[in-house]
């Protein structure tokens, strides 16, 4: 009999409940985490009816891994960039709901006579709403596109930003088992200068080095680029003293900045589903039914406290910030849950055991149960703030509204504010890349060059290695212009001249600190002395040169930074400024009670009614690519329809069975632009004429001529010199239409417009 190692045993079984259970909670429309968790409380050790697990050890490894990967998509999605678009507004309100759900939870934790360390974590465990179920309640409630919903989606950035420092003091304080102010600040200084250190020099190296493979990355070897880039950030991270989390969490948020974003998401997605699935199933496997049993009094208790204390901290926090009173009442209604990043908080203190056992299954119980409330908190929000606004005294509703008016004003800053903000920045960030450039040298290529050309070279060599590389940087700290406008107006006063020079003087002189501090690590200081007032000399004679090096690191800081959003630039330039080519292909499936089976596509006039094309039907096995008026719709046919956002809904609302846009590809049929030159086959010809339809199989969907946009030309159009056209189908079979006869090149000015693949 062939030995099946338990590892496998217990992933199938894992996996194998994972499906019955989300397969359920899909047809109940309820979130699928819980139905994760469910699965795990049934092969979890705690429930005797089914089989259970054998290895436990093995599959909290993989839970690790399940971590890894949600915190690396989740930083893919995250953005530094998405960040900065924040706003106070939601900055605010996410840091006030964080402050005030510590406090409360732990409060609560004290109330019911646990321990310090227990009501520490309760309280990070309560502070972070879960960002999958508030992003799936809005799909299904259709409110993505309210006011609201926008704050909501920036708080919600910050917080799993302020998790992540929650992820580092948590465990800061976990290892100090007390408040300890200055480990914490060490902690805070340490995490702020790797974050700023990650960040620069993965945004300097990595999208160069997509940028450089772009050839060679086939789908396959861009997802193993991409998993290793994340698992090595893992390591780096653990190494210098953080969670694994972290570095996973860095990595997205690098590679989130590189125009291979998307496609990296939509790689990881499967593996991220995978590992995650795997992750939340070990999390109901801790869940001990006994022990909710024994502790249901403090699940209710704080389950309510979650719900009232979240929506009220957060509505508190948003009215401060400058939110109108609406969109605060319905922000605070919907963060009132907890999720996957208090079960990683759980986790953590599971792990350094420094918390009791119950507090893991009393945070998985509150997600549960709030998380089941959601969905009808937003439901109820607009009809609780009506019931509210009848309340109100008229003198609180005009204050409140004069309150967010006058904080929702934009604030001009001054000179002095701008310059200084530039010198605090340019300081931080040049110091970082200085300290950390003195230090790699000093731990770790000091003692390799001591044995390869013994210690009095090797330090020689090392210490002007250093410095070279440290040259251009330095620079930048001491001499580097900031702000210069704001400068010059200032300096154009005389009265600001001297705390000017100040400055100047402040920044030459940390310069020359950290040089010092660098050779010091090498010589004696008598040495290190004389040696740093060489080096600045040096530094003042090759300035240019210097400064022209500077320069180009400094470009191509910013175009890997800004790449991005470059090349969507680029695409929007080349796009055409018309309606139907905002159009895009969408999937709907007709249902067998939609008024529309069994008539052909001449009698419904879908194109002349909502403005939709239909490019494609699927049934079955069977496509039928761009298919004539006379062809029926059957039930369960899958159709490929063509049109603007607004299009699609008025379809959509009328077939009334809309389904998610598919990306697999099944056929070539594409939205292309062509340009009708002399001597093609269409030049001069009605559309009806050019064979487009009954040769290529193919539509027009528009034509530009000169000014003039056509949506929808009728078939007796004749095809113009120089006229744009829009056709969707196979861009094969239509080029050889628009193709120049007798041209030895054999070239079409054909462009693709966002190739949609069937």
């Amino acid at each position: 009999m062939i030995h099946l190692p338990n590892l496998i045993m217990d992933l199938a079984l894992i996996l194998g409940a994972a499906a019955v259970t989300t397969l359920i909670f899909k047809k109940l429309k309820q979130p699928l985490v819980l139905g994760y968790l469910i699965a795990g409380i049934l092969v979890g050790p705690y429930f005797d009816l089914f089989p259970t697990i054998k290895e436990k050890g093995n599959i909290e490894v993989w839970a690790e891994i399940g971590v890894i990967f949600l915190l690396f998509s989740l930083g893919l999605e995250f953005s530094f960039k998405k960040l900065m678009k924040v706003g106070g507004s939601a900055s605010i309100t996410a840091l006030v709901e964080v402050v005030v759900m510590l406090c409360l939870g732990y409060g609560t934790g004290q109330l019911l006579g646990w321990s310090q360390m227990d009501s520490i974590f309760l309280g990070g465990v309560l502070s972070i709403s879960s960002t999958t179920i508030i992003i799936r309640a809005f799909e299904e409630l259709g409110v993505k596109g309210q006011k609201f919903a926008g704050l909501v989606f920036g708080i919600l950035v910050v917080e799993d930003l302020v998790a992540i420092v929650l992820l580092v003091l948590l465990s800061t304080v976990a290892v100090s088992q007390q408040f300890a102010g200055q480990e914490m600040l060490v902690s805070v200084i340490k995490l702020v200068f790797f974050l700023i250190l990650w960040f620069i020099g993965g945004i300097f190296f990595i999208p160069t080095l997509l940028k450089k493979t772009k050839s060679l990355m086939s789908e396959e070897t861009l997802l193993v680029t991409s998993l290793s880039l994340c698992l090595l950030m893992v390591v780096l991270a653990t190494q210098v003293g953080f969670s694994a989390a972290l570095g996973a969490f860095i990595m997205g948020s690098i590679l989130a900045e590189t125009t291979q974003a998307e496609k990296i998401e939509h790689l990881v997605k499967s593996v991220k589903d995978l590992f995650g699935a795997i992750f939340f199933v070990s999390v109901g496997m801790l869940i001990d039914p006994r022990m909710l049993q024994e502790h249901f009094g403090p699940v209710i208790l704080i389950t309510l406290v979650t719900i009232f204390g979240k929506t009220i901290s957060t509505a508190t926090g948003a009215v401060l910030s400058g939110q109108p009173l609406k969109s605060s009442v319905q922000a605070g209604m919907s963060l009132a849950q907890i999720g996957e990043f208090s079960f990683i908080i759980a986790t953590l203190g599971l792990t350094l055991k420094v918390t009791s056992d119950f507090i893991y299954p009393i945070a998985v119980a509150v997600s549960a149960i709030s998380t089941f409330t959601t969905p009808y908190m937003i439901k109820v929000a607009e009809p609780f703030y009506n019931w509210l606004d009848k309340r109100i005294p008229e003198k609180w509703k005009a204050a409140l509204s004069r309150y967010s008016t006058g904080a929702q004003t934009i604030s001009q800053a001054s000179d002095w504010q701008l310059v200084l903000k530039g010198y605090a920045i340019n300081t931080v960030v040049f110091s970082v890349i200085v300290i950390a450039i003195s230090l790699l040298s000093s731990l770790y290529v000091l003692p390799n060059a001591d044995l390869w050309f013994g210690e009095q070279w090797g330090r020689a060599a090392t210490a002007v290695v250093t410095l070279i590389v440290m040259m251009p940087f330095l620079w930048a700290l001491a001499v580097r212009q900031v702000q210069t406008t704001a400068f010059a107006n200032l300096h154009a006063q005389n009265r600001y001249k001297g705390p000017l020079w100040l400055l100047r003087i402040a920044r030459i002189g940390l310069a020359v600190f950290y040089i010092g501090f660098t050779l010091g690590r090498f010589f004696s200081f008598a040495i290190a002395v004389s040696v740093t007032l060489m080096i600045v000399v040096i530094l003042i004679l090759l300035s240019k040169k210097i400064q022209l090096f500077y320069n180009r690191l400094e470009a191509r800081f910013l175009r890997n930074f800004n790449e991005r959003e470059a090349a969507a630039a680029a695409k929007e330039q080349q796009k055409v400024v018309l309606a139907p080519w905002d159009a895009h292909l969408t999937s709907f499936t007709v249902h067998p009670e939609w008024e529309g089976v069994g008539r052909t596509l001449e009698e419904l006039s879908l194109r002349e009614r909502y403005g939709v094309n239909i490019g494609v039907i699927e049934r079955g096995e069977k496509l039928i690519p761009i298919p004539q008026k006379s062809e029926r719709l059957f039930p369960g046919d899958r159709l490929q329809v063509i049109g603007t956002d607004e299009q699609i809904t008025l379809f959509r609302n009328y077939i009334d069975q809309h389904l998610p846009q598919s990306n697999t590809s099944r056929t070539e049929v594409e939205l292309r632009r062509y340009e009708v030159l002399p001597g093609s086959t269409v030049h001069n010809k009605t559309i009806r004429q050019s064979g487009i339809r009954e040769l290529a199989r193919s539509l027009v969907v528009g034509i530009e001529r000169g000014d003039q946009r056509i949506l929808n030309p009728v078939s007796d159009m004749v095809l113009e010199e120089n006229d744009v056209v829009w056709v969707v189908g196979n861009p094969r079979r239509i080029a050889t239409l628009f193709r120049v006869k007798n041209d030895s090149r054999s070239e079409t000015r054909g462009e693709a417009q966002q190739p949609q693949t069937i």
